[in-house]
């Protein structure tokens, strides 16, 4: 994606954001695994020090941070809030719409993801939709509240 094309994009506002932040509980992180050199380990343990449950969504199932791994968001046998996306962009737009069919709140695509037609897709669906964000950046900045 060009830097032109980036500078496109639908920004996400605070409100968003904060809404996201405050008002969900459960988290799917779709990528995370006991890999500590990635991410979304880290952003995960983030998410639980602030009260987040943080379900591990990767094709090995592992248990991380101490939270049941599942191969699929489908086979989650509980209410998703928030999808977190560690993907690439070019494999976001199918976890976008698996987190619409299971139900889930909102999505959350983390920094340097971005698929326009997938967030679009989400919004029009009624979720929540946070792109090129990092919770973990985002929940000190909007403050402790969050």
């Amino acid at each position: 994606m060009t830097s032109d094309e980036h500078a496109t994009s639908q920004p996400t506002d605070d409100g968003t954001i904060r809404r996201v932040l405050q008002d969900t509980g459960t988290w799917a992180v779709v990528g995370l695994s006991n890999n500590t050199a990635r991410a979304a380990y880290g952003v995960a343990r983030v998410l639980q020090q602030h009260g987040k449950r943080v379900v591990p969504v990767h094709p090995s199932a592992e248990t991380v941070h101490g939270e049941q791994g599942y191969a699929s968001l489908a086979d989650i046998p509980f209410p998703v809030d928030v999808v977190d996306v560690f993907v690439r962009s070019e494999l976001a737009g199918d976890v976008a719409d698996q987190a619409v069919a299971i139900g889930a709140r909102a999505v959350w695509f983390q920094l340097d993801v971005i698929d326009e037609d997938a967030a679009r897709r989400v919004r029009d669906a009624g979720l929540d939709m946070v792109m090129d964000r990092c919770p973990a950046i985002e929940l000190p900045r909007l403050g402790s509240a969050a």
